[in-house]
């Protein structure tokens, strides 16, 4: 963990889930909030990691763990991926084929944007209340009384070194998805087939485990549909295809600043 060291304003980093996850705070850092987060990210790692022989959920789908001998947060996400299957039409789904053809639970569409979510509150309750909270493009942002509003840049999917448009935020939770950074790793859950192409699509609202659950489930649907978000006022989308056009939900236009 390592701090900036800057007056007013300290971050943070750490490698957890395969990522550099970001903490900045611009008031109120209280050091053992702030390491009770990192604690709990590293949990869910050890639980959750499929790339982790000894995780619960590795050991799960191979058979050698049982539902009922796993934490209760097990049972947690695996009661919000069917949620999130039904709430999107089964453009999400946690049970995938593996790579030997057998379906396998794999959460991890849902748990990275759950776990930073829950460790957005964790900082929230015990005082610290202005912050932003990064983990590979998924963002928990809270606003300090007096302070600026948060400025998130939405690449580029072609070019990720350029930024397409810059969001102007408060109290919200940002979730991007899409291809533009490690290629076509999203598979429609329908057909078991990856999605091509470029693409990149960011999901705001309340709550950052379905922010990332929507954004991978816009990405599925395709760029040119984001009208089904409807159906969940609390969220806005932004999406982005590969010639720089961007689509997005009426409420998002009014926070998007054209770089």
């Amino acid at each position: 963990m390592t701090s900036d060291g800057s007056a007013g304003r300290r971050s943070w980093v750490e490698q957890i889930m395969g990522m550099p996850i970001s903490l900045h705070v611009r008031q109120g850092a209280d050091t053992s909030a702030i390491a009770a987060a990192f604690a709990w990210l590293r949990r869910v790692d050890r639980m959750f990691s499929l790339h982790r022989p000894d995780s619960q959920v590795s050991e799960l789908n191979r058979g050698v763990r049982a539902l009922a001998d796993c934490d209760p947060l097990m049972r947690e996400v695996l009661d919000l991926c069917e949620l999130a299957r039904e709430r999107t039409g089964g453009c999400f789904d946690a049970l995938l084929p593996g790579p030997d053809g057998r379906v396998a639970f794999d959460p991890s569409g849902l748990v990275k944007g759950w776990a930073v979510e829950r460790a957005g509150d964790l900082l929230t309750d015990r005082g610290v209340a202005d912050f932003s909270l990064n983990a590979g493009g998924d963002i928990v942002l809270r606003v300090g009384a007096g302070l600026p509003r948060w400025r998130v840049g939405v690449e580029d999917p072609a070019a990720p070194e350029r930024l397409c448009a810059v969001l102007e935020l408060g109290d919200t939770a940002v979730a991007t998805s899409g291809t533009a950074r490690r290629g076509a790793h999203i598979v429609d859950p329908r057909t078991g087939r990856r999605i091509g192409g470029t693409v990149s699509v960011t999901v705001l609202g309340p709550s950052l485990t379905w922010a990332d659950v929507y954004a991978t489930a816009a990405v599925v649907r395709g760029p040119d549909d984001l009208d089904w978000l409807a159906a969940h006022p609390d969220h806005q989308a932004l999406a982005v295809d590969g010639s720089g056009s961007i689509a997005a939900t009426p409420g998002l236009h009014t926070l998007v600043r054209r770089r």
